[in-house]
């Protein structure tokens, strides 16, 4: 897209979503943009309120009319289907399981317009185009891979949904930590945008309540393997969540990773460990009611390459350090 274009939209709010934030009845009124977007150009007085500028969580009261008008660098591409690379697990009329590869994009956001997760599920089955968000109901950041229910009607969609606010979706992830834990336990703390930087989120006495469940799978000198259990889904929580207690994952350099070592290691987990490239973790297990039929639905992903060998690598160190 040309840089120079401009998006122009303008639409009424209904007296349905008198009460809400300025930025998710944006969402709902401009659904070709995603929220995070809407938000962004909302704080940059982009998007106006009957002409004034205001802030993404003012509350509407119904009537006003929004007008935007932003400079488009590139359009978030949510209706293109494209070849990209990921496995289906189970597809049926309402609902697919896929497992994501690390390095793929859920869905267009800013900086990644296309090529997402998104663009390959309509390439795969055209009609998710019509369903909202086309279907995502959560997501995996871009280098977390592992397990995604996506709805492929609307009835799924809206019971998907529900299900996931009601915490009757339960997704448990693996991840190696850096530093070696001695006992499993439950994260209750809020997670909020960091202050200092808006692409990190921190643990702030005024964020969003959060819980992880974290039980030790496997013990190595300087790391530990775990299990972590969503209770709720804030964004990066598992990754914030183990980095606040000081543990956290290995190659999550956004939350403070610095490449830790077992005393006296081999050069070559040295390399392994320092150049690992992505945050370990890994969407592992998946559990749900279907949302139609009701049939209790229970799936798993085997750990990819890169966490498999990292893991075998810190289990050789173990063994050559055991009873020195």
């Amino acid at each position: 897209m040309d840089a120079c274009q401009r998006l122009k939209r303008t639409a009424r709010v209904p007296p349905e979503l008198a009460g809400e934030r300025a930025d998710k009845a944006a969402a709902l009124l401009f659904e070709e943009f995603s929220r995070s977007l809407l938000s962004r150009w909302m704080n940059e007085g982009a998007i106006r309120v009957d002409g004034a500028r205001v802030k993404a969580g003012t509350r509407l009261i119904g009537g006003e009319r929004l007008e935007l008008d932003a400079e488009a660098l590139a359009v978030e591409d949510w209706a293109t289907g494209q070849p990209v690379v990921f496995e289906i697990l189970h597809e049926d009329a309402d609902i697919l399981i896929v497992n994501k590869p690390a390095g793929l994009v859920v869905h267009p956001g800013a900086g990644n317009p296309d090529r997402t997760l998104v663009n390959g599920l309509i390439q795969h089955r055209p009609d998710l185009a019509r369903l909202p968000r086309a279907g995502i109901i959560h997501r995996l950041d871009k280098d977390t891979s592992g397990l995604m229910v996506v709805a492929a009607s609307l009835p799924a969609h809206t019971r998907l949904v529900r299900d996931l606010q009601a915490r009757e979706i339960h997704r448990h992830y693996l991840a190696v930590t850096e530093g070696r834990m001695v006992a499993g336990r439950d994260i209750e703390a809020p997670i909020g945008r960091d202050p200092r930087s808006r692409t990190r989120q921190a643990v702030r006495d005024d964020g969003k309540p959060a819980l992880t469940r974290v039980r030790i799978q496997e013990r190595f000198r300087a790391h530990t393997l775990i299990e972590a259990e969503l209770a709720t889904g804030r964004t990066h929580q598992i990754r914030v969540h183990l980095a606040s207690i000081g543990f956290p994952l290995v190659g999550d350099r956004r939350y403070g990773a610095r490449g830790r070592l077992p005393p006296g290691a081999e050069p070559a987990l040295i390399e392994q460990l320092r150049a690992f490239p992505r945050q370990a973790l890994h969407a592992w297990r998946l559990g749900l009611a279907h949302p139609v039929t009701g049939e209790a639905l229970a799936f798993s992903a085997p750990l990819p390459g890169d966490m498999t060998d990292l893991l075998a690598a810190l289990a050789a160190d173990l063994e050559a350090h055991e009873g020195a």
